[in-house]
């Protein structure tokens, strides 16, 4: 499963941030090796993403993230957006 970063740099209380999908479904062991909190992630977002460090991003390209434009995040996002309901409909039919 591929890793994306995109290419933003928002200033936000002292650093700068950018984004980060297919993090969270499955490569969480992805998250915690470039030490990404559970906390940056935002389900309910228009398109769920991790919000990551410029910091962050770097280590993260370091272990195979791929730099994305937008149009290729939207796509990827896209796909993660269905695939967090299809768990939570899953979950909740257990």
């Amino acid at each position: 499963m591929a890793i994306y970063v995109d290419f933003m740099q928002i200033e936000f209380k002292g650093y700068k941030w950018c984004h980060s999908w297919q993090i969270a479904c499955k490569s969480c062991d992805f998250a915690a090796l470039i030490e990404v909190d559970k906390r940056l992630f935002h389900r309910n977002a228009s398109y769920p993403h991790y919000d990551v460090t410029v910091q962050m991003r770097e280590i993260a390209i370091e272990y195979g993230a791929i730099p994305a434009g937008r149009k290729k995040i939207i796509e990827c996002a896209k796909k993660l957006k269905v695939e967090l309901h299809e768990q939570i409909a899953r979950s909740e039919h257990c």
